[in-house]
């Protein structure tokens, strides 16, 4: 299965041979619900594929949609699905994504992938981790406000105190050796105290090695906060050690072993979702600021022009909106379209790729909360 964070933006916004194909449906975790799942998956195949037809070769056409209908014959996958499916496929790339949120259903073929949902999942407005940290290893969950799951360990990664130090921690050869002089006034440290002494030495150890393998190959790559959750005598020494500036100073003061998985989402959405509304509410201030000064803008047409300049610092889209058409970058206009026509991809989505490979913000909004009623609402650089 491959993994968005890892992809996210270098290999979705890559220039890719059209066509590039888009493919999104809400699943289900648990059966009977998902039962449906592959069947749902077959009809957008098929509709993906009348959309190909209209403009390539039917020898062309199959080989496009082979890796779609190998997937949908893939029992084991259909087996252990998520909340949302995203398949993304073109000339030498197919990409799977299992999504902890509900997408809406949706095939786009277009000249470059659709990428929104995506966009709204990978943004770190509403998405956490979890370290779950014992003496001897750790764990880690990736979550938002619906859903909460145990990410797979990245491989070279060690997980277990024996690991990371690279030898068996204390072991017996820590527990009778006496430091001091005996005699008169001579302090003796006995066996105990030794091998506790050395088991903080490697409590120690492994928590600095943590905190880097975290900070490595997981909070840099996706920008989310962190949340320790661990016995609270664990908390002060790991926070001694850390350096990793996205570690939240709330916490969760027992191990993720002693609750249930959707208990753990619950304690952490309490602790997130504050944090969670103030950007939202930063950004809508920020954008009536510059609005107010000349520097933003709602209408589609004028976000375009200024996209195409690379004038926009941040891009507020509403999430589930769709614009159908093209953008002529020459000339900076939008023509309407159907997302049917297999060249037409929604104009907000394009938009988006625009901004992000300019190296603007993109921030999927929830509709009820985008200042504007266009789709879309622009803070520009300058």
């Amino acid at each position: 299965m491959n993994s968005l964070t890892q992809d996210y933006p270098a290999i979705l916004f890559d220039d890719h041979k059209p066509p590039c194909l888009s493919l999104y449906q809400p699943t289900h975790r648990r059966h009977p619900e998902n039962a449906q799942d592959a069947i749902r998956f077959r009809n957008l195949v098929k509709k993906m594929g009348e959309s190909l037809r209209q403009k390539y070769p039917a020898s062309e056409t199959r080989a496009l949609l082979q890796p779609f209908e190998a997937l949908a014959e893939d029992r084991a996958f259909w087996n252990h699905t998520a909340d949302g499916l995203a398949v993304l496929s073109a000339t030498g790339l197919f990409r799977v994504y299992r999504l902890q949120r509900p997408v809406v259903e949706l095939v786009v073929v277009a000249d470059s992938f659709h990428t929104k949902p995506l966009m709204r999942i990978s943004q770190s407005a509403d998405r956490y981790h979890i370290l779950g940290l014992s003496r001897q290893t750790f764990k880690l969950f990736e979550g938002n406000r619906d859903a909460l799951d145990e990410i797979q360990p990245i491989e070279g990664v060690p997980r277990t105190v024996a690991e990371q130090l690279g030898k068996e921690v204390g072991g017996p050869e820590r527990t009778n050796r006496v430091y001091g002089r005996a005699g008169s006034g001579s302090v003796t440290q006995h066996g105990t105290d030794v091998k506790q002494d050395a088991e903080d030495r490697d409590t120690k150890l492994f928590f600095r090695a943590v905190d880097q393998a975290v900070l490595q190959h997981y909070s840099q790559p996706s920008g989310l906060r962190l949340i320790l959750a661990a016995l609270p005598e664990h908390h002060h020494l790991f926070r001694t050690v850390s350096r990793n500036p996205l570690l939240m100073k709330e916490a969760i003061d027992v191990h993720p072993d002693d609750l249930p998985l959707d208990a753990l989402r619950e304690r952490a959405w309490q602790l997130v979702q504050p944090h969670y509304l103030k950007r939202l509410a930063g950004l809508v201030e920020a954008f009536g600021a510059a609005t107010s000064n000349g520097r933003g803008a709602e209408d589609p047409g004028d976000i375009v022009a200024a996209a195409i300049a690379g004038r926009i610092a941040t891009l507020l889209i509403e999430a589930d909106r769709l614009i159908p058409g093209h953008i002529d970058v020459a000339s900076g206009k939008i023509t309407p379209d159907d997302l049917s026509n297999p060249e037409v991809d929604d104009v907000l989505d394009d938009l988006g790729e625009r901004v992000v490979k300019t190296g603007g913000e993109v921030v999927i909004v929830p509709a009820e909360r985008m200042p504007t009623r266009t789709g879309a609402a622009a803070i520009y650089r300058f």
